[in-house]
């Protein structure tokens, strides 16, 4: 939604311009703001009514609504100082040119003053809302009985998300809004699971994404906004491959140690089947246990190693028999008691 509205806002920037006629004017970001809340309300009109997916109804509006955006500053604004290239990358560099005057006082940059505002916007709109918006994200059921209306806190974090991508818009363009605006949570959620320190995570990764990406940019001397985003995307696939608990390495070494903890389970309580159909029990050879099994010889000596270095069973000569440890371990496996009542 947040990649729809920072697209869909320029329709309402050119709205409010053919009015206005100023782009200094406010009506740009009142029409901005108006044109993301339409936004959302398309998207889940054709959702709800019919039936349609909310990935599909913001590919169906958001690139309809933006095109319109783009088509008019062709065909009515091709001679004025508002243009495509400009709208989608912007140019970070330009920005301190555009200054603020007050009274003939120049008192900098026009675009530190706008997101300085709407920075203390979203500051005090999380610290005041907070409990309403966390418990209307996991729960709008729980919300709408407890009297919070869903439709209200949904809207008005829309209208902010507006606000946010317009006031961002004319200085770093709609690429970088929407990078800045996903990357740094979607990377948050891979190092935490909650939800203030998500936020914290997701400002630092925001901030440690612009300070990287600027020095990049002025290293290989090529768009600041450009090198944002793209720094935004290795420090996600960075932090996607390495985080402790849901990286992919991560997975990839726990779903190792699931699988010969498994197998390790499964040998065991072949072992212990074993040793109940013989009379007085008994020890059994590897290479049997390896046919029997049908394991490869390799990751039967891995999961047997495995076995042995936590004593749950004893390996002589070839021979192997399951300890003390090991039939305790086994008869206290979940997967044991579910096969108990049946023939192993």
């Amino acid at each position: 939604m947040s990649d729809a509205i920072s697209h869909t806002i320029l329709l309402g920037i050119v709205i409010a311009f053919f009015i206005t006629h100023d782009l200094n004017s406010p009506l740009l970001l009142i029409g901005a703001a108006l044109m993301g809340l339409v936004t959302v309300f398309l998207v889940e009109f054709i959702q709800k009514v019919q039936k349609i997916s909310e990935d599909s109804s913001i590919g169906l509006v958001f690139p309809l609504l933006f095109s319109i955006g783009v088509l008019l500053i062709s065909r009515y604004a091709g001679d004025v100082h508002l243009d495509t290239d400009a709208v989608l990358l912007g140019e970070l560099a330009f920005a301190p040119f555009d200054r603020l005057v007050v009274n003939n006082v120049d008192i900098g940059p026009k675009s530190l003053y706008v997101m300085a505002c709407i920075l203390s916007l979203n500051l005090g709109y999380i610290g005041l809302f907070y409990k309403e918006l966390k418990l209307v994200t996991f729960d709008p059921i729980l919300a709408g009985v407890l009297g919070i209306s869903p439709a209200i806190v949904h809207y008005s974090l829309m209208t902010m998300v507006s606000v946010t991508a317009v006031g961002a818009f004319n200085a770093v363009g709609a690429i970088l809004v929407v990078a800045l605006m996903v990357g740094p949570p979607a990377t948050a959620y891979f190092i935490t699971e909650k939800l203030q320190h998500m936020i914290l995570a997701s400002v630092f990764f925001g901030i440690l994404s612009a300070v990287t990406g600027y020095a990049a940019s002025f290293w290989l001397d090529v768009s600041i906004a450009g090198s944002m985003a793209t720094m935004t995307g290795l420090i996600f696939f960075t932090v996607i491959m390495t985080a402790p608990r849901k990286g992919i390495i991560a997975v990839i070494r726990q779903s190792c140690q699931q699988k010969y903890e498994f197998a390790g389970l499964a040998l065991l309580i072949h072992l212990l089947t074993l040793e109940a159909r013989k009379p007085g029990g008994g020890q059994e050879q590897a290479d049997d246990l390896v046919e029997q099994l049908q394991w490869q010889a390799s990751f039967f000596h891995k999961v047997l190693d495995r076995l042995v270095i936590n004593q749950y069973a004893a390996l002589q000569a070839n021979e192997i028999r399951i300890t003390a440890e090991g039939r305790s371990y086994v008869q206290q496996s979940k997967l044991y008691r579910q096969l108990s009542g049946y023939e192993v």
